[in-house]
C-alpha cells in the first residue's frame, strides 16, 4: 500500500515508518507544523514536541530511511481548536486535556484528509494503540500492549471511517522493543528523550501560558480560600494556578494537610479541605463518543480511566446518547472536571467523553 506516516520527529513514529517500509509499503512522512518556536526554543533551549527541532528530527530520520518527507502548516487550526480552548477552560475553573482535543480535532480528520488527497490507501502514526476489525467493515480500539506507554486514552474519539484507514505499527511493542527497533535500523532518534510536556506549555509554565493567550485584561485576580464549612483560610493568586487534587502552592495554615476539592469560578473562589474529601462516587460526563457508534443499553460494566495514569476503577456506566453517568465500585479521588473519562471493558475502548462534575453519593457536587 501507499501509506502516510504521521511524523512527529521521535523515535516512535520514525520507527512506525520504518517497520511499514521493511514490509514493502510505499511509504512518506507528513509531519504537521502546529506551533511557532517558544522564547526559550528560539535561545537555543530544548524544546518540548512539535517543536522545530522536531521538525527537523523528523526531516533527517526520512533521510535515514530514504523516504519522502512534507511539512504542512496548521497553526491556525492548532490554535482555534487546541490552544485557545484550553485557555478558556481554565479561565471556566476547568481542568483541561488539549492532547485528546488535538487527536479528536486537529490530528485525525486532517490527516485522513491529505491522506487521501495524496493518494495513499493508509494512514499510519506511532501510538502505541491497537485497531482489530472485529466484523466485516466494523473496527474497535484496543491498548497497546504495552500498558505503560498505551495511548488509547488519548484516541477514544477515532471513528470508524478512520480506524479503517489508520494503521498502528506499534501497538504490539513495548518502548524498549521499539527503541531496539530503531538502533537496528541505524535511525538517528533512536535514543531521542520522550516529551512529557503539553507541547505549547514547556515545563509545566500553565498560568504563565494562560497569562499570555489571555492578555492582562482577562488574568483572574485573586479570589478567597474556603474550607468546607465556609470559612475563610487564606487568599489564592488566580483561580488558573490551581486544579482539583492540587495540594502545593496553597499556603494555607489550618493544622492539617489540605488540598484543592472545588473550583467556583463565578465567586473566584477556591474550596480546600482533607484528603478524604476528594473521593466522590461517581461522575457525569458529556459530548461522549461511542467506538461503535451507538452508546451501551443499560446498566453497563466498565473499568473507568479519570485522567491519562490513572490505572482505573471498576464502575457501572448509563449512556444516554452523548451524555452518560458513571458509578463507581469504589470511590474515586479527584474526578476534575474539564479531564476526559475513558470506558474501557477488558482491553476495549467502550467510548469516552468529557468529566463535568462529580456525583457523591448520587448528590451532584459542583
Amino acid at each position: 500500500m501507499k501509506v502516510m506516516v504521521a511524523m512527529s520527529g521521535g523515535v516512535d513514529s520514525s520507527v512506525a515508518a520504518g517497520l511499514l517500509k521493511e514490509q514493502g509499503h510505499e511509504v512518506f512522512g507528513f509531519t504537521m507544523k502546529l506551533r511557532d518556536a517558544s522564547p526559550e526554543e528560539r535561545g537555543g533551549q530544548k524544546g518540548s514536541c512539535c517543536s522545530p527541532d522536531d521538525l527537523m528530527d523528523a526531516r533527517v530520520a526520512c533521510d535515514a530511511l530514504g523516504i519522502p518527507h512534507y511539512v504542512v502548516d496548521y497553526r491556525d487550526l492548532f490554535k482555534r481548536e487546541v490552544i485557545d480552548p484550553f485557555a478558556e477552560s481554565y479561565l471556566a475553573g476547568r481542568t483541561p486535556n488539549p492532547c485528546v482535543n488535538c487527536n479528536n480535532s486537529v490530528k485525525f480528520s486532517p490527516l485522513l484528509e491529505r491522506a487521501k488527497a495524496l493518494g495513499a490507501e493508509a494512514l499510519a502514526t506511532g501510538h502505541y494503540a491497537r485497531i482489530q476489525e472485529e466484523s466485516p467493515g466494523r473496527y474497535a480500539l484496543y491498548r497497546g500492549r504495552d500498558r505503560g506507554k498505551d495511548q488509547s486514552y488519548f484516541l477514544y474519539g477515532i471513528s470508524q471511517e478512520a480506524m479503517a484507514m489508520t494503521l498502528f505499527p506499534l501497538g504490539g511493542l513495548t518502548k524498549d522493543e521499539v527503541r531496539e527497533e530503531g538502533r537496528r535500523m541505524a535511525l538517528p532518534n533512536w535514543d531521542k528523550a520522550d516529551s512529557e510536556d503539553i507541547c505549547f506549555v514547556p515545563h509545566g509554565s500553565y498560568a504563565k501560558v494562560i497569562e499570555e493567550l489571555v492578555g492582562p485584561e482577562r488574568v483572574p485576580g485573586e479570589g478567597p480560600i474556603v474550607d468546607l464549612q465556609g470559612r475563610q483560610v487564606g487568599r489564592h493568586q488566580g483561580l488558573h494556578h490551581y486544579t482539583i487534587g492540587q495540594r502545593r502552592g496553597l499556603h494555607v495554615a489550618t493544622g492539617e494537610r489540605v488540598y484543592v476539592v472545588d473550583i467556583k469560578p463565578d465567586t473566584k473562589t477556591l474550596v480546600v479541605g482533607p484528603p478524604e474529601a476528594l473521593n466522590v462516587h461517581g461522575l457525569v460526563a458529556s459530548s461522549c463518543q461511542w467506538a461503535g457508534g451507538e452508546p451501551p443499553v443499560g446498566a453497563t460494566p466498565v473499568s473507568a480511566q479519570i485522567r491519562y495514569r490513572h490505572m482505573g476503577a471498576e464502575a457501572t456506566l448509563l449512556a444516554r446518547g452523548s451524555e452518560a453517568e458513571l458509578y463507581f465500585e469504589m470511590p474515586q479521588p479527584a474526578v476534575t472536571p474539564g479531564q476526559a473519562v475513558v470506558f474501557y471493558q477488558g482491553e476495549r475502548v467502550v467510548g469516552g467523553g468529557w468529566i463535568e462534575r462529580a456525583i457523591d453519593e448520587g448528590v451532584e457536587v459542583s
